[in-house]
């Protein structure tokens, strides 16, 4: 096992606790390009990683009251279909290709979170909208059907984006509960968490059924041992620095690394 595999675990756990969505989105690139993984097996280990990490990372979340389990799980079971299908797409695409179109998935997480990042923090956003009628009603039944609508494709979406990339998707799913649920943004955080792992165990599941990719598990062990350890210090962080300047940094370096990742793959390509 590389020796690499500890400190880079860390560093990626520590993003993920620190800034929730968007935070595993460099675990593909260390494993490809500091880990020498073929990019097939990169994003099938990076499911593995990135389910575990935030399975054990929602655990402080749900003891604070800030996990929706019912409307969590409902939302993974919705992108179960995205999920494979991302799954299966990713399985007939160029390896350089799908980096490429991963440097541009990068590029837009940055955007997202520079974006995010220069709102105003208080803005009502952040709290939740008691008159915001609920998606579906038991008592009698109904069904806020646009809404509804909203919701399944979005969660498609997710899944799709978690097939195909390997990626927890968290960079989408944190506005997407908010805007499309209501939520207030730390049960948006803490709900996001439980979406990635459903996801992940979707779309791994269906890569797993394909064939094909070889897995270093202990790379894979010791990687998501590091990243758990990571996550649990880096909701520290956020109690400590300014999140709006931790978030600006680490989409500076999304570029960074989405630039380097693009000249490298198209140089490949041609």
């Amino acid at each position: 096992m590389s020796p690499l595999v500890l400190p880079l675990g860390v560093l990626i756990g520590l993003a993920l606790g620190a800034l929730g969505g968007g935070g595993s989105i460099l675990t593909v690139p260390a494993l490809v390009y500091l880990l020498d993984q073929d990019p097939r097996s990169a994003t099938t280990s990076s499911l593995l990683i990135v389910g575990a990490t935030s399975l054990i990372a929602l655990v402080p979340h749900a003891r604070a009251g800030r996990v929706r389990f019912v409307q969590g799980l409902t939302f993974g079971a919705l992108g179960t279909a995205g999920s494979f299908a991302g799954s299966a797409l990713a399985s007939h695409v160029d390896p350089q290709v799908l980096l490429t179109a991963f440097a541009g998935l990068m590029l837009v997480v940055a955007t997202l979170m520079i974006r995010r990042s220069l709102r105003n923090p208080q803005s009502s956003s952040d709290l939740e909208d008691p008159t915001v009628e609920p998606i579906l009603t038991f008592h009698p039944i109904t069904c806020a059907c646009p809404r509804l609508a909203k919701v399944v494709v979005t969660a498609t979406a997710v899944g799709l984006l978690t097939g195909f990339f390997g990626v927890g998707g968290g960079f989408v799913l944190v506005p997407a509960l908010v805007l499309a649920l209501s939520f207030p943004m730390p049960v948006a955080v803490g709900t996001s968490l439980l979406v990635i792992a459903v996801n992940s165990a979707t779309a791994l599941t269906a890569r797993i059924t394909t064939g094909g990719t070889h897995l270093d598990w202990r790379l894979i062990a010791g990687f998501t041992a590091a990243a758990i350890a990571g996550s649990l210090f880096g909701g520290r962080i956020t109690t400590r620095v300014e999140p709006r300047h931790l978030t600006q940094a680490f989409a500076v370096l999304l570029v960074a690394v989405a630039v380097y990742i693009a000249a490298n793959s198209i140089a490949s390509l041609r």
